[in-house]
């Protein structure tokens, strides 16, 4: 059996094609740039050239093209976009036109035409035909979806999803999706994926959990609970207090709000339950939500992961650097396989 892991977050998409026959240390693994930063750097060279764009495609992850945009507007210059790439930008049209953009359907004469999406599948179809590899059919793909939320902050949008399932139970599983069987209609950037890859057994999931599932398949790990997770990413920093293998409370930041001490404050307050969805968000970050909490004593493990995770050795905590695998890059893909095996019922493969 074969599975397609592709993890994509604001400054890599992490693809894992894994093999049941094959050891997973001998699996084909790739870390690649976003595909954000890959369109925000088509902007920039539009920019610098002085060429007008046009965006056409589907709705993707913000951040670095974003930013892009809004520099080629800045600078004198005409962005066009269609609606469904406008929404990658803001969920209000309104607020998209009002910054800059020009809504249309077609692409205007002498523009430089930019395709917008999270997941380009051909692109990785040829870069594993020239090993003579196929894409196979199985795919799971994480992305971070804070939902559509025209008219509410998409932080408080997106903690008002999280909660709704966490108070259902929290079992990981409850976050992973099937598109027209489970897949909350507000997700419009899954939506999106799941699309684009009409052809494939797709299942998806959010950036964070398949972060944690992957952490959780580390055999140190593993023989603890209740654990703190901390997955210190390119754009956001996630910590999750995993009792019973179910989420008991979660925070997610901005990486680049953090430090090594405000990060031992946040595990401390998560493990004890003082940690509050203001606090975070008071200080730029999504938010908070705790179930129910131990008391930070009774934490048996305290691991980080993430490509930014040098930032947690400052940190005055006994903490250990989780790598699933031996591949710390691959976390949120071995996180995805086991989403993937659980959702329809592989465990044994």
């Amino acid at each position: 059996m074969q599975i397609l892991a592709i993890d994509v977050g604001v400054g890599t998409q992490d693809l894992l094609l894994y093999d049941s026959d094959e050891r997973i240390e001998n699996c084909i693994k790739m870390v690649l740039p976003s595909q954000t930063k890959i369109v925000a750097k088509k902007i920039a060279e539009a920019t610098h050239e002085g060429k007008d764009i046009f965006l056409t495609g589907e709705i993707m992850g913000g951040g670095p093209s974003t930013k892009a945009v809004k520099d080629h507007i800045v600078a004198g210059l005409n962005v066009y976009a269609t609606e469904s790439a406008a929404m990658t930008l803001y969920d209000n049209l309104q607020r998209v036109k009002d910054l800059g953009v020009k809504i249309v359907y077609e692409a205007p004469k002498n523009v430089t035409r930019i395709e917008t999406r999270d997941v380009d599948i051909n692109a990785i179809k040829r870069i594993l035909s020239m090993f003579d590899v196929e894409v196979p059919k199985k795919v799971a793909i994480a992305v971070q979806d804070h939902g559509y939320s025209p008219k509410m902050s998409n932080r408080i949008f997106r903690f008002q999803h999280i909660k709704k399932f966490m108070e259902m139970g929290g079992d990981l599983s409850s976050f992973v999706y099937v598109y027209k069987d489970n897949l909350p209609p507000y997700l419009t950037r899954m939506d999106a994926v799941a699309k684009s890859l009409a052809s494939y057994d797709v299942v998806l999931t959010d950036t964070g959990i398949a972060a944690i599932w992957g952490a959780l398949t580390d055999p140190p790990i593993m023989k603890k609970d209740p654990v703190i997770l901390i997955n210190v990413g390119n754009g956001h920093t996630l910590g999750a207090l995993i009792s019973g293998k179910t989420i008991a409370g979660l925070f997610e930041h901005h990486t680049h709000c953090m430090n090594a001490e405000k990060l031992d404050e946040y595990i401390v307050k998560l493990g004890d339950g003082t940690l509050t969805f203001d606090e975070i968000f008071n200080d730029g970050g999504h938010g908070c939500f705790i179930n129910d909490a131990p008391g930070f004593d009774e934490v048996e493990l305290i691991a980080v992961t993430g490509p930014k995770r040098s930032m947690a050795r400052d940190s005055k905590m006994d903490l250990y650097f989780a790598a699933p695998h031996g591949d710390m890059m691959m976390t949120g893909c071995f996180g995805l396989v086991e989403a993937y095996k659980h959702k329809y019922n592989l465990k044994g493969c």
